[in-house]
């Protein structure tokens, strides 16, 4: 082994005993790595660099605008809500999650797929009080398994497919071709899932209970006038089991109907009481058919799409305390209206309007973006700040949005565009329809999941650089005799191991080369070689390393590398005994 081949390997220990036994973020030990690469003369400025102009990892930056445009126009909620319902148990909603994410991402390729689903996830297992640790990985590998099962699902697939074409004159595999293997394999990974999940995963990130948040608001809202939820029940419409906030009651006609059944049918122009915390408002905001306030709001003169919400405390200097907040003149005084009111968490009778206010009293505003910074001085209040990710959906272009994801699917489908090039086009036209404005985009990228995923590939450059894969690889394949099904499964875990260590589209073009030599050294066919090769990369799930997914979900999802090989090592096991079996069985030696 040369010089530069130890010094790499010594670097990749640092590097993975830091991600495995540290709490040091893994953008910064990664990119840690990288740097000393660098000065190690392992790689150049260009290999170290190259990860940040990688194809992919662009792709995926212009992904996270196509589904911002999505989420500001209520398109991907309202996606979400048919997909994913509302389960009463962790089970089922692993469940709710596996089989449509798989289903999608044998056609999408799995990476666009994560990074548009992640925010969905995250806020329903918020809504639903899980742990979003317990569904995250669950989506990345559901997304794995699935395009695993054809030859579109993951670039990886492709890379195999063509480097089979170019190398060896053979005809290309058929687009469901993989699918003999893969399908079994996926279905085994989602019951695998299902059971081990609820053991294995971790819970972090424990959801708020409602109870422990004691900013508790009474909040009004009125069904819209031939609305969507007009005629449809409490329940129906998804007003019964929002966390963290409780229908108090139905104000109809100047008759009041308290501790309402979820059987009721709403009516247009139904005031509809609520108390609950913050972020639960913010829910109730975005359901179609509702409008917070009232007429209030449309008497702003600011766009609803560029308004957002806002905590004020009233201070003891304030106008309006022992006013109320019509008499106060809060709308014209301070070009904003009073959604909510909360007190110490108590139940605040009347309508919002003739509240009288109090020194303390915590507010929740629709304003126009800035409010916060004009007022933050000032002695009417005492604190102002504005609420995350609270601007109103534009619903009315919904339909637009959808539309331009269906397109970008289409055209990566067909073939017509990359994916790269059908993200750009349908990100730019989210920017000229206005389903998403620049702001919101730039704020719209994880510039952590990108960093991480370039510095991965960085790292990857040097352990090819330095000759190191090469040494890896030889020294488990001589380990090999002539049985050909020890071989098979040789190679299957040579590729498994270089995958989850460098990347999954690495691991497989240094195994081909390899493996073509072994096939011809034993004297059998190279075809299963060329698919356990395929479905060893291309089910890359017990390191944040191999698998770009793997890595969006480890932030969000509050990950350790250990997490990742408790739960995946035991399914990747699982995995290279299926296809140990069942390959020779479709493709015989």
């Amino acid at each position: 082994m040369g010089l530069e081949a130890l010094l790499t390997l010594a670097i990749l220990a640092l590097v993975l005993g830091l991600l495995v036994f540290s709490r040091a973020p893994p953008d910064a030990v990664l990119v840690g790595g990288v740097t000393l690469l660098l000065l190690g003369g392992v790689i150049d400025t260009h290999d170290a660099l190259h990860g940040m102009a990688n194809e992919g990892v662009v792709t995926i930056a212009v992904l996270f605008v196509v589904a911002a445009g999505l989420r500001e126009t209520g398109a991907m909620d309202a996606l979400s809500g048919r997909m994913l319902g509302r389960p009463k148990t962790l089970s089922g909603a692993q469940a709710r999650l596996l089989f449509p994410v798989g289903l999608l991402s044998a056609f999408m390729n799995n990476t666009p797929l994560v990074a548009m689903m992640m925010p969905v996830v995250s806020d329903w297992a918020r809504r639903l009080k899980f742990s979003p640790s317990k569904l995250l990985l669950p989506l990345s590998y559901a997304s794995i398994l699935g395009g695993a099962c054809t030859l579109v699902g993951t670039s990886t697939n492709l890379i195999v497919n063509g480097w089979l074409i170019e190398e060896t004159g053979r005809a290309s595999l058929g687009m469901f071709e993989i699918g003999k293997v893969g399908l079994p394999i996926a279905f085994m990974g989602a019951a695998y899932i299902l059971i081990g999940a609820r053991w294995l995963l971790p819970a972090r990130d424990r959801v708020l209970d409602p109870g422990e948040d004691p900013r508790q608001y009474t909040v009004e809202v009125l069904v819209d006038e031939d609305g969507p939820l007009v005629n449809k029940t409490i329940e129906a419409a998804g007003l019964r089991h929002l966390s963290g906030l409780y229908l108090v009651e139905i104000e109809r006609e100047q008759q009041v109907l308290a501790a309402v059944s979820p059987n009721v049918a709403l009516k247009g122009g139904d005031r509809l009481v609520f108390v609950g915390v913050v972020a639960s408002v913010v829910d109730l905001q975005k359901i179609r058919g509702l409008s917070l306030a009232g007429d209030q709001v449309y008497k702003l003169d600011t766009p609803r799409n560029n308004r957002l919400l806002v905590e004020a405390v009233v201070s003891n200097s304030s106008p309006l305390v022992n006013q109320t907040i019509r008499e106060g003149r809060f709308r014209t005084h301070y070009k904003a209206v009073v959604l909510a009111v909360g007190r110490n968490g108590e139940r605040l009778e009347g309508k919002i309007g003739d509240i009288r206010l109090r020194a303390g009293d915590t507010l929740l505003i629709e304003a126009r973006a800035g409010f916060a910074l004009e007022q933050r001085d000032s002695r009417d209040f005492y604190l102002v700040s504005d609420v995350v990710g609270t601007r109103p959906p534009s619903h009315d272009r919904a339909g637009v949005s959808l539309a331009i994801l269906a397109g970008m699917v289409a055209l990566v489908a067909t073939g017509s565009l990359s994916m790269l090039k059908a993200s750009m086009l349908a990100a730019g036209l989210m920017f000229i329809t206005g389903c998403c404005r620049a702001s919101v985009a730039r704020a719209a990228v994880d510039w952590q999941v990108l960093v991480v995923i370039a510095a991965s590939l960085g790292l990857g450059k040097g352990i090819q650089r330095s000759g190191l894969d090469v040494v890896m690889a030889d020294g488990l394949v001589a380990a090999v005799g002539s049985s050909p099904t020890m071989a098979l499964a040789a190679v299957f875990t040579v590729t498994a191991v270089l995958a989850g260590v460098v990347t999954a589209k690495a691991a497989a073009v240094l195994l081909l080369p390899v493996a073509l030599g072994l096939s011809q050294t034993i004297g059998v066919d190279f075809m299963p070689f060329v698919i356990a090769i395929m479905v060893a990369a291309s089910t890359t799930v017990a390191t944040p390393i191999g698998y770009p997914t793997n890595l969006m979900v480890m932030g969000p999802g509050g990950y350790r590398f250990s997490d990742y090989m408790r739960f995946g090592g035991p399914l990747t096991v699982l995995i290279g005994v299926m296809s140990v079996l069942l390959i020779p069985v479709f493709w015989p030696f």
